[in-house]
């Protein structure tokens, strides 16, 4: 191990996740392994490995006093906290298995992932998930106890329900860790899939730690390191990269309040490493063009010579260009943009990852040309999930790297990238079909994403085999699922949904004339006013019926926005194909200007 290494715990040494935090304890106990806002006391509070590891002690002692075996699944629904990563580690150590869920997503989902993956105990924040997981209460069958983490009112009337400060022992003995084998199954991750129903991704101990061994490759934390941990533990990337890479490297992590609180923590903290998809990135590049819109002009011409030259210095760097004169400029441009910006993150980051979506260029041009360090990967939650990644000295932004070390990448057919290596999952749980469809014979796993990959190994993403939308957060959404589903519903006629690359789904529908003019004669509007149907009266009309539609579907099926009209889209008009087939690139043309507006501020 080379000696900037010195401090990561090895996989050999680790066997499984549970081993590699018991290394970790054993190696630091007394750094700090994470940072958390105490909301009773109105501050950051250290925790360090030793502390961590006490508390995952005493969870396993509750655990195993409630009956728990290995291989029984347990569910987690917190928001990123210590208390996530001790559940966690209890669970692995006893030899669990560890569902994790969204903190918003819909009770009716929940329910579907509790009695699919026949989870035993539920683990959630407080009253407000208890409120809304009691609508499915009926369905939770399986459940033989429900943990909530902050004190619930009185009067509840759950046996199962319990508090986890009544539910802890006082004290416990030391941390167990049941003996397995590395390829034994630690987690089911659930993600959207091409039904409305998501499926469980089954993920070994050995396909995450093969995992976060080779991001080292990319980017090896230090023990000073600080992340600042804001995608939720739910989404494998920040699982494996944010919260694993953190424990076998020693690094130290904070926990992020919440997400309209980023800007306010970012100075609190000020992290040294940023984990993060398009979406964050993309607010804080649109806060930079605000300012510089509201300034004055020689504002913004300092902006773009520093992006300039930033960028150039980047590509000399990488080998990729000459050196300029202009280059003798960077001190002076440092001090006086690149500085200041990068301070809106805290002034101390080194580097940040991006993952989940495609990072759009100008906004990865900017922060590259401002000195900022930017390493854009590639993955999918069937591969644990990083399967290719740029790194600091072979950084080519528009592509998403290459396959990083033990992983194989190929082109298949019809153009598809194919996958291979440690990482890739053991299966999808209970459904033996789909697994088939992911994975060959021969073990390479169709990502179901068109690439290229040119002469150096570096892979470009062209384009989905499927129709599938990635929002700027990086969930997956089915387009024509929810389609099928929102039609039916006779107001509608033809349905588009939208988001790629945003923040949050939208819709294009062409609506029946006749339930149009059910719909006004209910409501008291006058059906043939052209400005009727785009009134925001009309459109929180349609966003609750399509809600209504969309009930059934994971929590990421929320339209936030609809534009409504009654022209029908046909083979005349160029908007379907002769066989009836939507034409979305030409649905997107002809309504482009209404689609801005439906994303007007995001």
């Amino acid at each position: 191990m080379s000696q900037n290494q010195a401090h990561v715990v090895p996989v050999e040494s680790a066997v499984t996740i549970d081993g590699l935090f018991r290394e970790r304890v054993k190696r630091t106990p007394g750094l700090v392994a994470c940072r958390h806002f105490n909301e009773h006391h109105g501050n950051w509070r250290d925790y360090t490995w030793e502390q961590i590891g006490h508390q995952v002690a005493r969870w396993q002692a509750a655990l195993e006093r409630d009956g728990l075996k290995p291989g029984d699944r347990v569910a987690v629904m917190l928001r990123n906290s210590p208390e996530w990563v001790i559940f966690d580690q209890a669970a692995l150590g006893l030899g669990l298995v560890v569902v994790p869920l969204y903190t918003q997503d819909r009770p009716e989902n929940v329910a579907y992932i509790m009695n699919d993956s026949g989870c035993k105990v539920l683990l959630f924040e407080g009253l407000e998930q208890w409120q809304s997981l009691r609508e499915v209460r009926g369905q939770l069958d399986g459940l033989t106890r429900i943990l909530a983490v902050n004190a619930l009112a009185d009067g509840i009337d759950e046996p199962r329900l319990e508090w986890i400060g009544e539910w802890l022992p006082d004290e416990s003995g030391e941390a167990r860790h049941v003996p397995q084998d590395a390829n034994k199954l630690a987690t089911i991750v659930y993600t959207s899939g091409t039904t409305g129903r998501p499926k469980g991704v089954m993920l070994s101990h050995d396909n995450i730690l093969s995992n976060v061994a080779a991001c080292l490759s990319v980017l090896t934390p230090r023990q000073d390191d600080l992340f600042l941990s804001f995608l939720p533990l739910s989404h494998t990337f920040e699982r494996t990269c944010g919260y694993y890479l953190a424990v076998m490297t020693g690094a130290a992590t904070a926990y992020a309040r919440s997400i309209p609180q980023l800007a306010e923590d970012l100075q609190a903290i000020r992290p040294t490493l940023l984990i993060s998809v398009p979406r964050i990135y993309e607010r804080v590049y649109g806060a930079i063009r605000t300012r510089l819109d509201e300034g004055p002009a020689f504002r913004k011409k300092l902006f773009e010579l520093a992006i300039d030259v930033g960028c150039a210095r980047f590509e000399h760097a990488q080998g990729r260009g000459p050196w300029l004169p202009s280059f003798l400029l960077w001190p002076v441009l440092d001090r006086l943009v690149a500085q200041k910006i990068l301070a809106r993150l805290g002034g101390r980051v080194r580097a940040a990852i991006s993952g989940g979506a495609a990072l759009p260029p100008d906004i990865s041009r900017v922060f590259i040309g401002l000195g900022l360090t930017v390493l854009q990967g590639y993955g999918l939650t069937e591969t644990s999930p990083v399967s290719c990644a740029n790194f600091p000295d072979d950084n080519l932004p528009a592509s998403v790297g290459r396959a990083v070390p033990g992983v194989q990448v190929k082109i298949g057919a019809n153009n598809a990238l194919l996958i291979k290596g440690p990482n890739v999952m053991l299966g999808y749980w209970n459904n033996a079909e789909a697994t088939r469809q992911m994975i060959q014979p021969d073990g390479w796993l169709n990502s179901g994403d068109t690439a290229r990959i040119d002469e150096r190994g570096h892979v470009f993403i062209t384009g989905r085999l499927k129709e599938i939308i990635v929002l700027s957060n990086g969930e997956k959404v089915p387009p024509v699922d929810m389609e099928a589903a929102i039609t039916r519903d006779r107001l509608f006629e033809q349905v588009m949904l939208l988001g790629e690359g945003k923040p949050y789904l939208s819709v294009m529908a062409v609506l029946n004339a006749d339930h149009w003019k059910k719909l006004c004669a209910a409501a008291g509007l006058a059906a043939d006013t052209p400005e009727t149907i785009r009134s925001q009266r009309v459109e929180n009309i349609v966003l609750e019926r399509i809600a209504h539609q969309l009930r059934e579907f994971p929590g990421y099926a929320q339209v936030r926005r609809a534009t409504l009209t009654l022209e029908p889209w046909t083979v005349e008009n160029g908007l379907l194909t002769p066989t009836m087939k939507l034409k979305r690139a030409k649905v997107t043309e002809k309504f482009n200007a209404e689609i801005d507006r439906m994303y007007v501020g995001h």
